[in-house]
């Protein structure tokens, strides 16, 4: 397995993993053209995991807004799992988002999504139940 800063050249291959994986929501915002901005605004902080045939196996979105870090679709293959790539990836980012001058980050995980939940709680994250968050869609698409 490697590691490589996600390029969008890779994006097809990143949402096939994303689609097949359960417990991932795609939105308007995963789009080729939202995932394109997001990594030229937060370069060298998203990453992808490859087999040895260089296929994607792992992927791992991070950014900040100047004071906290956001990780977004940790996701690895189901076949591909209890190897420590979820592991890498969180560490690489986490570890180019402290580069960053950034030391505490945030992620979210679908209320539904029972493994992730067990996985981030096991992996010492702690869930927070005193923030409620609020979104707002300036869209027409509720999938936003």
């Amino acid at each position: 397995m490697t590691l490589s800063e996600f390029a969008i050249d890779r994006y097809d291959e990143v949402l096939a993993l994303w689609q097949r994986t359960p417990g991932i929501c795609i939105r308007e915002a995963d789009s080729r053209p939202a995932i394109a901005r997001y990594l030229a605004r937060n370069p060298g902080l998203s990453f992808i995991a490859q087999d040895l045939s260089g296929n994607v196996i792992g992927s791992a979105l991070s950014g900040h807004d100047g004071r906290r870090g956001y990780l977004q679709h940790v996701v690895v293959d189901p076949h591909h799992r209890g190897q420590g790539i979820a592991h890498a990836l969180v560490t690489r980012c986490l570890a180019a988002l402290t580069a960053e001058g950034i030391v505490k980050s945030h992620l979210e995980v679908l209320a539904s999504n029972d493994l992730a939940l067990r996985y981030w709680s096991r992996r010492g994250w702690q869930r927070r139940d005193d923030i409620i968050r609020y979104s707002h869609i300036s869209s027409a698409d509720e999938n936003a």
